[in-house]
């Protein structure tokens, strides 16, 4: 006998509906699995048989064949076992085959029978919204399922039950959830008042955030450019549940979901070690996974000691910071994945770090310098927005216990800032500053005679880039917003400037 049902696998952060035909003929006992199916799915029929087996149910002695369609679809993981072993049960009439029509289902098997969790549910369910069906997961998948509005969600805990809810003898109410109990507001654990001094580099930070802007941090060992960088995610402004799901979607195909967290409700703040590859960065495999760029999607990518990374690991950044998205070519196919972040670098100036510093004698020789600062092109130099030297902070700063500003009231200021540019930007994709095109860049950036005349005069005598103009422009933009002003005025145009000083003295 012949049995259908339908299932999903997951093709980059999508998912792709797949369907199990199940054959059940007379012949020697034996079981293929065809379909292009990878080692796992192929390793399933022993994990299928045995779940069969110890959860009361007798597997059929004939010969088996199992077809994941598309055939010219690469399929891979775990996910297929629990559909398999339904169809099979299906094939040999204990499943009622016209109770599968209106199920979607996907989970991995143990060898007791138990429907164990596994990755990229929130796409399959995403998928399924659109196929008018229900979805049948894993208990523990359950919740993040549920998070998808217009779709019943089954939550089950055995093969047993799965039977059973398909036969129509057990009654089981569809999972829900309430997204807006994962939002409840947590206060981060690192706050800039616990920063002495450095009280420019917090201005930066702050115009950073409030703009969506890009950071590069320039100073001696021990003088906080770490720290301050960690407290970023703690003053950008709290997610939207679009924004949540997006980053989820990520987060879920990756496997790396908190246990009880199945929504993602932070901005995430990914800190690669610099030893990682092109393909860990941004993203790639056999069959291509997300990169760190991609789980930083609607938060931060924390590259400490920049200048340690290969140079080829970070050029390949530099399309996805124009585009916010990076696409990964295979023979066969192509795949695009998200990659909306904001880029935090810090470094040394020089490989011993103390070039500069009033403290310590920097002992580098000139073209080892130049050698340590050249795996910073200048294409990508020219995608951060904001240059800003950390200089090291004196015992009277390090004691001193007058009022510093705190991460709360920072975060206040960057989204009314926000919410002037949620304002502007509307009717467009652009969602802040920092993603403006040309054409918004004319509109929203136009400035007086007096501050034209100071961009033309930083261009000038820093040699600027014609991308180095347009983002002073953004820059300036932000710190008008901060100020709550609706046009860009001279010390606003002239603050932005000063961040982009280090294209002419560090010579990156």
């Amino acid at each position: 006998m012949l049995s259908r049902i339908l299932s999903a696998t997951i093709h980059g952060i999508d998912a792709l509906p797949v369907e199990v035909e199940v054959d059940s003929s007379r012949g020697l006992p034996s079981f293929a699995t065809v379909g292009l199916p990878d080692n796992a799915i192929k390793e399933s029929r022993e994990r299928v048989r045995a779940a069969i087996k110890n959860a009361g149910y007798s597997f059929p002695s004939g010969r088996l064949t199992v077809n994941l369609a598309p055939a010219d679809l690469k399929k891979e993981g775990s996910a297929f076992d629990l559909p398999i072993a339904v169809g099979i049960l299906a094939a040999d009439g204990v499943v009622k085959r016209d109770g599968l029509r209106e199920y979607v289902m996907i989970g991995e098997l143990s060898l007791h029978g138990e429907v164990k969790p596994v990755k990229g549910v929130l796409p399959v369910a995403l998928a399924v919204r659109k196929m008018a069906r229900a979805l049948i997961v894993p208990e523990d998948n359950s919740t993040e399922a549920a998070l998808v509005d217009g779709i019943d969600v089954f939550g089950v805990r055995n093969l047993a039950e799965v039977v059973e809810l398909v036969n129509g003898q057990r009654d089981v109410e569809p999972a829900r959830v309430d997204a807006d109990e994962f939002f409840k507001e947590t206060a981060s654990k690192l706050d800039m008042a616990d920063v002495r001094g450095q009280e420019h580099v917090k201005r930066a930070i702050e115009v950073v955030a409030a703009g969506g802007h890009n950071l590069l941090l320039v100073g001696p060992p021990g003088a906080g450019k770490t720290m301050l960088a960690r407290r970023l995610p703690g003053i950008l402004p709290p997610m939207s549940l679009e924004e949540a799901i997006e980053t989820t979607r990520i987060h879920s195909v990756a496997g790396l979901l908190p246990e009880g967290r199945p929504l993602v409700t932070e901005r995430p703040f990914r800190t690669p070690h610099h030893t990682i590859s092109d393909a860990g960065l941004i993203g790639g495999g056999q069959m291509p996974r997300p990169g760190e760029i991609s789980l930083a999607h609607n938060g931060v990518l924390f590259l400490d000691e920049v200048l340690e990374f290969r140079r080829n690991v970070l050029d390949a950044m530099r399309q996805p910071l124009e585009d916010g998205s990076i696409t990964v070519a295979r023979a066969q196919f192509s795949l695009v994945f998200p990659a909306r972040f904001m880029l935090v670098c810090a470094t040394n100036p020089c490989p011993c770090g103390y070039l500069g510093d009033s403290s310590r004698e920097c002992r580098c020789t000139p073209p080892l310098i130049q050698r340590y600062r050249a795996k910073l092109s200048g294409p990508l130099l020219d995608r951060i927005d904001v240059h800003c030297e950390v200089a090291r902070v004196d015992f009277r700063e390090l004691t001193d216990r007058g009022d510093v500003r705190s991460s709360g009231e920072i975060r206040n200021r960057v989204i009314r800032a926000r919410q002037l540019q949620k304002e502007r930007f509307k009717d467009s994709p652009t969602g802040n500053n920092a993603m403006m095109e040309e054409k918004a860049v004319k509109r929203y950036c136009s400035l007086e005679p007096s501050s034209s005349a100071l961009v033309e005069s930083a261009m000038e005598r820093f040699s600027l880039s014609a991308r180095a103009y347009t983002r002073i422009l953004k820059v300036a933009r932000t710190i008008a917003d901060l100020e709550e002003s609706p046009d860009i005025k001279p010390h606003h145009v002239a603050e932005a400037i000063q961040y982009r000083t280090l294209d002419r003295r560090v010579e990156l």
